[in-house]
């Protein structure tokens, strides 16, 4: 029977949307499968892993209503690999097998009962809601995201904590490590409130983000959050847990300051960090009046040395730090300069834009 046609990128756009969450390897086979599902002439994709759901809308049809799973990656890869995106793609269901016809090739998939398909239960009942640009809530989340802890024992570590209070919405991420700290003004007046996303949403909501000056509608449930953003709704499960106070961490009272420009940095430590140790991956900053110093060194006695000009005056200083710790930082940021303040050698490190109080970068030194 025939259920569906549509051309190949009418449905592998809203496809690569949901299968981000789908895993290949589980224990139950039906969560590598997607849900497509016809109701009213209306397509609508739905994608699980039990702790994520997204649900974007497909294709329009006109036909009967319709319901099927079959293999997600199989699927995403048949559609990629037709040869041009207007290709007419036609669907046939029969005997729980799922033909898919374009042009003269002709594949035949295996479905699974969709009446199986697990759907997360949503509660309904909303606490809090907002809205912000989707390009600000990227770029903040670009500014924090590399500080989540992986598959760290503190399991409230490995999300981001997203937190609103009055019309301010925060982001933070610490590994223990670091920490990355990201704010916006929203237009709203809301009660203290805070969740922690777990990682994969962070990562899942960041592909989908592409509509730059559309609105990104964010509900706060119970136990979950949803996130409404172009035709696509995500609701994720949030981690129990309860997030470390990122107020105590910062530093305000370092005395070392001093502001240089971003991409000179960011160059000077990826050339240093050529001849650095490949265990350890440390680099010392010194600290001079006039100058800073980036030097890496490793076990068979090779040193890189790189020699930055700034405007600092004060008392010197030497520290060591974990090389890709300011990668991330440097490499995320889009401004020109930012500014250090250094406070002795054991205190942690604070890195800022210039007159924007909206970021915020923690990083601990580490012994050498």
């Amino acid at each position: 029977m025939l259920i569906l046609q549509t051309t190949r990128d009418a449905l592998l756009k809203p496809l690569q949307a949901v299968t981000g969450i789908v895993e290949r390897k589980h224990t139950l086979p039906i969560l590598a499968n997607i849900l497509i599902e016809n109701q009213a002439g209306q397509t609508n994709i739905l994608a699980t892993d039990l702790e994520i759901q997204i649900n974007t809308r497909g294709p329009e049809c006109s036909g009967n209503d319709f319901q099927f799973t079959t293999n997600a990656k199989k699927l995403q890869d048949i559609l990629r690999a037709l040869p041009d995106a207007e290709t007419n793609v036609q669907f046939d269901l029969a005997d729980n097998r799922l033909t898919l016809k374009a042009g003269k090739s002709r594949f035949a998939l295996q479905t699974l009962p969709a009446k199986d398909f697990p759907i997360i239960n949503i509660n309904d009942t909303t606490q809090t809601h907002f809205a912000i640009e989707q390009e600000i809530f990227k770029n903040m989340i670009a500014q924090v995201q590399y500080s989540m802890a992986v598959q760290d024992i503190r399991y409230y570590l490995n999300g981001l904590l997203m937190q609103v209070e009055n019309n301010q919405l925060r982001l933070v991420a610490t590994d223990g490590h670091r920490l990355a700290y990201s704010s916006a003004e929203i237009n709203a007046n809301l009660a203290k409130q805070e969740v922690i996303l777990p990682r994969k949403t962070v990562l899942e909501l960041n592909k989908l983000l592409t509509q730059a000056k559309e609105m990104l509608q964010i509900e706060l449930l119970p136990n979950q959050v949803r996130f409404i953003c172009n035709d696509t709704v995500i609701v994720s499960k949030i981690i129990d847990g309860k997030f470390p106070d990122y107020n105590r961490v910062i530093p305000m009272d370092n005395d070392k300051i001093f502001l240089i420009n971003r991409q000179k940095l960011l160059g000077a430590v990826e050339r240093a960090a050529i001849l650095a140790n490949e265990k350890f991956r440390a680099i010392r900053i010194q600290l001079e009046p006039g100058i800073l110093r980036v030097i890496c060194s490793n076990s068979e006695q090779e040193e890189a040395q790189e020699e930055l000009e700034i405007a600092y005056q004060g008392e010197s200083l030497e520290a060591g730090f974990n090389i890709g710790y300011l990668m991330d930082v440097l490499r995320s940021l889009g401004c020109e300069d930012i500014q250090i303040a250094f406070g002795d050698a054991s205190r942690s490190t604070l890195i800022t834009m210039p007159n924007d109080a909206n970021f915020k970068y923690v990083v601990m030194p580490m012994r050498i």
